[in-house]
């Protein structure tokens, strides 16, 4: 039996966070409430950065040498990149060998897009599980159900975030950030005309994290679309608690969808609610994994 079977057996697979900024930082809160995660190491690059600090406050072994850190381990089950796009292809190749499951919060395309309450079935499947971006988690789930009831020819979706809700590696990958989401739109709505915009908002007191989804469709109707979008809103909301509807209008065959998400106030403000849809998504991932290899898929979110 190996080390890792012996900690199925035990009911908790063991994880590391790859990355200590603020997406890393949150998760580490997060897992470290699960019964059946165990939060082993949280790696970085600067021995002095805030986010290693919190992490040792928060009694969690860190370390320092990026994704050589986590080779020269013991394999870990879980692994979650939060790290950048540009890196995560490497951290796929160094890690493959051991069989872990990487969980990737960067928008980096490489792996199989995931949106819980759309194709959570698919998380077992693959061991290079793309989280896309938290536009992506917030507007995917509600455009998946209206373009399964209707014909939709053009999709916008604006995405606005505080700055100060915006860390160094997502300030890398704008361009990424942009891309990934409008590739997820287009693949989970079936709608080949899409536009997606990333709004950085300097705002004081700081925005809150908003999605706003503009359609062109047909039949589209007030009636219709309020029942598709709060149906698919009640979903995510089983693990973003803070996720809400805001507006939801149709006015000459454009209809218009606003959500806003909130944070758990976890590590990181209330207005981040862009850290803790990402977040949250990510954990249910990694907590499906788990109830596939521990056998308690009925404790787990369905």
């Amino acid at each position: 039996m190996t080390d890792n079977d012996s900690r199925a057996v035990a009911g908790r697979l063991s994880v590391a966070v790859l990355g200590a900024g603020l997406i890393g930082i949150d998760l580490m809160t997060k897992i470290a409430r699960s019964d059946h995660l165990d939060l082993r190491l949280v790696v970085g690059r600067d021995e002095a950065t805030s986010g290693l600090r919190q992490a040792r406050q928060f009694g969690v072994p860190v370390a320092t040498g990026g994704v050589q850190s986590l080779v020269d381990r013991e394999p870990f089950d879980v692994v979650f990149d939060a790290t950048s796009a540009s890196s995560h292809a490497e951290h796929v190749e160094k890690l493959a060998p051991s069989g872990t499951m990487l969980i990737d919060l960067t928008p980096s395309r490489n792996g199989q897009m995931i949106f819980p309450t759309v194709n959570r079935a698919d998380i077992c499947a693959h061991r290079d599980l793309s989280m896309v971006s938290c536009g992506g988690q917030a507007a995917v789930p509600i455009l998946h159900a209206i373009s399964q009831a209707h014909e939709i020819d053009y999709i916008e979706v604006v995405t606005t975030a505080a700055t100060l809700s915006i860390g160094r590696g997502t300030r890398m990958n704008l361009d990424e950030y942009v891309d990934t989401t409008q590739e997820a739109v287009r693949c989970f709505s079936g709608v080949t005309d899409v536009k997606a915009i990333l709004n950085i908002s300097p705002s004081r007191p700081p925005a809150t994290f908003r999605v706003a989804m503009s359609l062109l469709g047909r039949d589209l109707t007030i009636d219709s679309l309020h029942s598709i979008v709060l149906a698919a809103a009640a979903e995510v909301r089983s693990f973003a608690r803070g996720f809400e509807v805001k507006a939801c209008t149709v006015n000459d065959g454009e209809g218009f969808v606003a959500v806003e998400v909130t944070s758990s106030g976890d590590r990181v403000p209330r207005y981040a609610g862009n850290l803790d849809i990402i977040n949250s998504a990510a954990l249910l991932a990694a907590e499906s994994y788990a109830a596939d290899r521990l056998s308690i898929a009925g404790e787990v979110y369905s």
